[in-house]
């Protein structure tokens, strides 16, 4: 199959969030499995700073509306995949990705510019996967003017809804002023949502499927509350509607093979290799509480990943003279609550702000437990990087945390990879850390249960046969 791949990120050339790690291990793994695949993304200042090798292949004109805009067009391949990376100074020549006051218009022409793309590199896809606001409107635009896009008119579209919290809301000038589109597709309803266009409402109607990040998260999106509004409009498109959970890089997420921890292991020698891992963890960090377990986080420092939580049973851990570690960046207020725990327990708590990719992968390896009690979680990450070091997860049971982590309940020792709770409340969360901290005396279940993580299939090579089925059944339906 010819897949292209349309998004605003993706690894290794640029990235703000897991939408770049999606859209790349999607593209790499299926590459291994013979697909032809293609990434477009926009030229960001970002990218040109990296002096990376592009090769200039092509130019063209986009017209939206009044506009007649100039498109470079560059290449470069990594693993086996062919960026295509579109140009425009007035629109990506800066040094930020998302928050300008002109986001709509700078994607309005990325999305009219990628349409454009194909015919000019002699590059006919089977299956446009498009993901989130950012290029919610391409499926719109060739199917209501399928005229003036003969070229991949029969095409099919992929829509993979990562936050539905970002709904590419504007005006309805919008849709003539960037997208040469008729004001009667605001009108009849087919693009309107909260009285405004929403390019990823668009997405949604017009995509031949839909899929979201874990098949949890996909009948969390069928209610109103957790859907941010858009239910009513993706209930209209159950049956096209589809979970994927997502994987991780397991090349470099590998226990067995990682340079960055101190001791590699593996299921013959995970016991050595972990406390290995730990001890070094803890000196580095200043703490010599080396009998007790260590409880770790690394993410971002936001009310979405229950830091309140987080605190609250950070105080409890410390003061029972367990360790905590926890690494990321985000509410000041959080980061400061943080630097007061650590002047409390200076000797059980180490805390580090911001982002160190090789002290993360330390954490991961060195961890007895993960802490991520998100208030919602659509995929996550971290439990599954967690589950690749063989440190258990303690979660609440939402969205893609509830998929990857089967919480142990006295009896599924056998299988149990980690703990849940329920209720978003602090008590219990404390209470399931402590339930946790009491495993962790039973080494013959903590043990199995540190086998079992270690065991956890979180590859992407599940997830792109998956995605594979789902575009073989849409170039079949033809």
């Amino acid at each position: 199959m010819k897949i292209a791949m349309i998004a605003s990120e993706s690894n290794p050339l640029i990235k703000t969030g897991g939408l770049a790690d999606v859209v790349y291990s999607l593209s790499k793994e299926l590459t291994i499995a013979d697909d032809e695949v293609i990434i477009v993304l926009p030229l960001y200042q970002t990218i040109k700073n990296k002096k990376i090798a592009l090769k200039k292949v092509t130019s063209y004109t986009v017209k939206m509306s009044w506009r007649a805009a100039r498109v470079d067009v560059y290449h470069t391949s990594i693993d086996g995949i062919s960026y295509y990376l579109l140009g425009n100074d007035q629109y990506f020549g800066r040094d930020s990705i998302y928050g300008d006051w002109d986001d709509g218009e700078r994607f309005g022409f990325f999305t009219v510019a990628a349409k454009e793309l194909f015919s000019h590199i002699n590059f006919k896809p089977d299956v446009i996967h498009i993901h989130d606001w950012q290029v919610g409107m391409l499926p719109c635009i060739v199917k209501e003017r399928p005229q003036e896009n003969s070229y991949i008119k029969d095409c099919k579209f992929v829509l993979t809804i990562h936050n539905p919290a970002f709904q590419g809301l504007y005006d309805k000038v919008i849709l003539g002023d960037f997208y040469n589109l008729n004001d009667e597709l605001f009108f009849n309803g087919k693009v309107r949502f909260k009285g405004m266009v929403s390019t990823l409402k668009s997405g949604i109607v017009y995509a031949d499927k839909i899929t979201t990040v874990s098949p949890t998260h996909r009948e969390e999106l069928l209610t109103f509350d957790s859907s941010m509004g858009l239910s009513p409009v993706i209930r209209l498109r159950e049956d096209d509607f589809i979970g994927i959970l997502n994987g991780i890089d397991v090349d470099e997420f590998n226990p067995a093979t990682d340079k960055k921890i101190a001791q590699t292991f593996n299921l013959r020698n995970y016991i050595s290799g972990k406390n290995a891992c730990k001890i070094d963890l803890m000196k580095r960090l200043g703490l010599s509480k080396i009998d007790r377990p260590l409880f770790s986080m690394v993410s971002r420092l936001t009310w979405q990943k229950g830091m309140d939580l987080v605190l609250a049973a950070a105080y409890a851990l410390a003061s029972n003279n367990d360790n905590v570690v926890i690494l990321g960046s985000g509410e000041a207020k959080r980061e400061q609550e943080l630097e007061e725990l650590r002047a409390k327990y200076p000797q059980n708590v180490a805390i580090y702000i911001g982002y160190n990719d090789t002290l993360a992968h330390q954490i991961y390896a060195g961890s007895d437990f993960f802490l991520m009690p998100s208030l919602f979680e659509p995929c996550g990450i971290g439990q599954m990087l967690a589950e690749r070091y063989g440190t258990l997860p303690i979660v609440r049971r939402t969205g893609g945390l509830n998929d990857t982590v089967i919480g142990y309940n006295n009896e599924n020792g056998d299988i149990a990879n980690g703990f849940m709770f329920d209720i978003y409340s602090q008590d219990a969360f404390i209470n399931t850390c402590l339930y946790a901290r009491k495993v962790y005396d039973n080494k013959v279940v903590f043990k199995k249960m540190v086998r079992n993580a270690l065991k956890t299939d979180n590859s992407w090579k599940k997830s792109a046969k998956l995605y594979q089925e789902l575009y073989l059944k849409l170039i079949g339906a033809r």
